[in-house]
Parts: C-alpha cells; sequence; structure tokens
C-alpha cells in the first residue's frame, strides 16, 4: 500500500456495514425449496476470527513476537509482520510508539462466499480510524493449518462495491479469468516489469497510478547518484512466498484483486572496482546482512490489491513491499 502498512503491523482503516448472515432466504416448510446456502462461515465466526486476530495481534506487536503472530497470521502479510519486527532497532521512536500502540477494527463488513463456491477464505472491510469519511481497508482471512489466519491486509483507494448474491453472499471471481488486460493471477508476475524494464510491457496491461509511476521511477533513479558511480543494480521478478491470489466481483462487472508479487534488488561493483571495494548494506539490508561485498542481493515480498474492468487496463490502487533478507 502506499506504505501503509495494515492489519498486523499498524492501525488500519476499514468501512462498511455488515452483509447478511447466512440464515437468510428460504422456506424450510415447502418440501419444492432450495435449501439456504451456507457460507464458508457464519458471521458470528467471522467476527469472533477477527476480534482474535486483534486480540493475539495486539499483543505480538507489543513485543515483537513472531511466533504468537503466526498462530493468527498468515501469507503474504506475514512475511512482512516478520520482516517488521526484524527492522525494528531502524525505526524512528515515533514509529516504534505508532506500531505498538493497539488498534481497533471498526465498521466492520463482512463478505463471505458459500461453501460451495470453492472458496476457503473471506473478506472483511473495516477501520481502525474513527474518520467515517477514511475507506479503510480489505482484509482477507484463508483456512491455514486447521485454524482462520489473516493472510493479506490492504488499504482502500475508495469503497469498491461488492456485488452480493440474493442471500447476501460475496461472489468469489475466477482468479485465472481474464478481466480486461489481465487475469488476477498474471498481476504480480506482469508489474514486477515496472522494476525490472521501466514497464516496457507492463504499461500495456496497467493504468498509471500512484503505484506505478513510483515503480517505474525505482527503476529510472537505480543507478542514480554516488552508488551509481560505483555499482550497477538490477531488478528482477521471483516467485512470491506466498502465491495464492483472492477476487470478488463487483457489481459494476469488475473484479477487486488481492495478489502477492516479489522481486530481489541486485547491486554489483562495477569491473574496476572488483579488486579494491565492498558494497556496505543500507541499514534495513544490514539487518539480515551486514557483511560488506562486492555483489548484494536484497529479496522484497510484497501484496497488491487491483480493480480489474472489462475493456480497461487493470488499476492497481494499493502497493506495498518488504525487504525479508539479502546475500
Amino acid at each position: 500500500m502506499t506504505v501503509l502498512a495494515i492489519g498486523v503491523t499498524t492501525a488500519i482503516s476499514l468501512t462498511g456495514c455488515g452483509s447478511s448472515s447466512n440464515e437468510a432466504g428460504g422456506d424450510s416448510a415447502t418440501p419444492s425449496a432450495s435449501p439456504t446456502p451456507k457460507g464458508v462461515v457464519d458471521e458470528t465466526t467471522a467476527a469472533s476470527v477477527v476480534d482474535d486476530y486483534q486480540k493475539a495481534n495486539n499483543k505480538a506487536n507489543a513485543t515483537r513476537n513472531a511466533k504468537l503472530l503466526g498462530t493468527v497470521e498468515a501469507g503474504q502479510v506475514h512475511e512482512q509482520s516478520k520482516a517488521d519486527y526484524k527492522l525494528w532497532p531502524t525505526w524512528t521512536k515515533k514509529r516504534q510508539k505508532t506500531y505498538a500502540s493497539p488498534f481497533y477494527y471498526r465498521d466492520r463488513q463482512y463478505y463471505i462466499p458459500t461453501k460451495d463456491s470453492g472458496a476457503t477464505w473471506f473478506a472483511v472491510k473495516a477501520r481502525s480510524v474513527k474518520d467515517p469519511k477514511d475507506p479503510g481497508g480489505l482484509l482477507i482471512f484463508d483456512k491455514v493449518d486447521g485454524r482462520y489466519k489473516m493472510t493479506a491486509a490492504l488499504g482502500l483507494e475508495s469503497a469498491p462495491t461488492i456485488a452480493l448474491d440474493k442471500n447476501g453472499f460475496a461472489t468469489p471471481a475466477d482468479p485465472s479469468k481474464k478481466v480486461g488486460t489481465l487475469a488476477p493471477n498474471e498481476l504480480g508476475k506482469r508489474y514486477e516489469d515496472f522494476f525490472a524494464t521501466g514497464g516496457k510491457q507492463a504499461k500495456r496491461h496497467f493504468a498509471s497510478t500512484a503505484d506505478t509511476r513510483e515503480s517505474t521511477k525505482v527503476y529510472t533513479d537505480r543507478n542514480a547518484g554516488e552508488e551509481g558511480r560505483w555499482s550497477t543494480t538490477t531488478y528482477r521478478e521471483t516467485a512470491p512466498a506466498h502465491p495464492k491470489v483472492y477476487a470478488l466481483n463487483l457489481t459494476n462487472g469488475g473484479v477487486l484483486a488481492v495478489f502477492p508479487t516479489a522481486h530481489t534488488e541486485t547491486s554489483v561493483l562495477k569491473p574496476a572496482y572488483l579488486y579494491n571495494s565492498k558494497i556496505t548494506p543500507g541499514e534495513e539490508a544490514a539487518v539480515f546482512n551486514p557483511t560488506p561485498r562486492i555483489a548484494i542481493t536484497n529479496s522484497y515480498e510484497g501484496q497488491g490489491l487491483a480493480e480489474l474492468q472489462p475493456q480497461k487496463k487493470a488499476k492497481v490502487t494499493e502497493l506495498e513491499y518488504r525487504i525479508t533478507g539479502s546475500k
């Protein structure tokens, strides 16, 4: 997200009003009536999952207890949270205080697919700030190791209208089905071209947004400044630690997709300096490996939120990365 670490890392904002529970519809006394569909969870259970996550996350953040956090969190968001805990010493006192402060999810709206949809997850739109004008964020809870855990958390640019069926259940979209220029499961791989080439191919598939422009700037400036005199930096797309994509249909015919993404950043000394110089890792990279060396490769794990519309380019509205390793 525009460097808004949501969910497990800081307070976030999410808006809405509760969707219908799985008790809606149907006349059980009529033999010919179709049985009312059941959700992957009911709304009461979903609320309890969010409450448990909130409680454990606040406790874990206070002491950077990764083991405790792992009982309620998984996926890309957990990779980023573990990195946050490691990077804690590099942060300002103000940031540390904000991160460790308790947060509470307000104005929750639950988006629960039916059991027969094939989904194992549900989504929540909520806020952790009191401003009702704040669009909040989208949280995904999936079944991992027999328990529902948060697997993604991203801020919302606006409040998209997620489609509900006649019983109030959310309708998952097929991640492999193309909507406009891309399918949801193509987003991460295609997006990384902004870092690798400045978007030579990606610009054909993605609309220009603040995130695409910032990613392009990373490529453009990769060898600028003093460091560019001594070394050459390149970016390469890599497989995310957790590849699962989540997609929900919107009322306007589009799809809201939560996607994982990842890349490496490699800096290598230029030939003229290979035998008498070393690259000193930056402050964050040094947390993972402080040794000066002739080449440094940093790994980044990311998650993004995009809106896909028929006959339009994909629009990435939130994107965030964390450095998760250095060698």
